[in-house]
């Protein structure tokens, strides 16, 4: 603690004018940060694009490093994907037949 610092905790506060404006100056940096830093957090949008540009950095990357395995990946996923409409499709018209 400094001698300014004890003067405020004891009630009296700095005398200095200069360190007065100093202290206010350091308040006002401290507050900036604190709110910039809860406006980020409260940023949804904002967040939401970071999230989905590291996703799409890390394809990327995952592509370069390994093309084939990423294009058979995505061959099965659509695969996958187009099975089940088909056999969806094939379900729901057995029900409507009866």
């Amino acid at each position: 603690m400094t001698t300014g610092d004890t003067a405020s905790a004891n009630g009296s506060g700095p005398a200095d004018p200069d360190q007065i404006k100093a202290e206010i100056e350091a308040t006002r940096a401290q507050l900036a940060e604190t709110v910039d830093e809860l406006s980020a957090r409260l940023d949804v949008p904002a967040r939401a694009r970071e999230s989905a540009a590291r996703a799409k950095d890390t394809a990327v990357e995952t592509y370069r490093e390994s093309p084939p395995v990423v294009i058979g990946a995505a061959l099965v996923l659509s695969g996958l994907v187009l099975g089940l409409v088909v056999l969806r499709r094939k379900h729901a018209t057995s029900r409507r037949k009866p």
